[in-house]
């Protein structure tokens, strides 16, 4: 072994802490790559806003169908029908803070498939480019942003426009000037 110099040109991988992200599917017809589709724009999305400072995180992904996240935002949001995409953020929570080094439970993300499909097709959007859109908004949810108010629907969205615009994905505010159900 010889040795070299580690090389410059490579990232520092100590920046980013450590990401758990679950991904189950519980319900719906997802197609086979859904898994790694939105692990790897939960991932982008998390690379590019969560504070490496705050040490590790916790997430999961839910793939769902109409009935059980009707069900959910029915129980937890008091509104009886299906959405896109429910975000369940756990760091809003009066929990004790993490042991040291113990990683932040950022929460759940879980997504109606027969919404996000109907969607995708009214929009004439692809059903991939669509659920990356959702993905990336639950997580953004997560991390603190909203869209309550106009100035926190701007900001959300310019983010969503310009992390989705670095994975190929056109702007979903182009045609549609409202935010994603929530």
């Amino acid at each position: 072994m010889t040795g070299s110099a580690p090389d410059q040109t490579q990232p520092d991988h100590q920046a980013m802490p450590e990401l758990e992200i679950a991904v189950s599917r519980e319900a719906g017809d997802w197609p086979d790559h859904a898994e790694t589709l939105v692990e790897r724009v939960a991932r982008a999305t998390l690379a590019a806003t969560y504070p490496p400072d705050d040490g590790p995180a916790e997430l999961s992904l839910v793939l769902a169908d109409n009935a059980l996240v009707q069900q959910l935002n029915r129980d937890y949001r008091g509104k009886d029908k299906p959405t896109n995409v429910l975000s369940f953020a756990l760091t809003e929570a009066e929990e004790p803070d993490p042991e040291e080094g113990a990683p932040v439970l950022l929460g759940d993300v879980i997504l109606a498939y027969e919404t996000v499909q109907r969607e995708a097709a009214e929009q004439n959007k692809s059903p991939d480019d669509h659920l990356s859109h959702l993905v990336m908004h639950g997580v953004l949810h997560l991390l603190g942003y909203d869209h309550e108010t106009d100035d926190e629907a701007e900001e959300m969205e310019a983010l969503e426009t310009r992390l989705l615009a670095s994975l190929g994905i056109a702007d979903p505010y182009a045609d549609n000037h409202e935010p994603p159900d929530q």
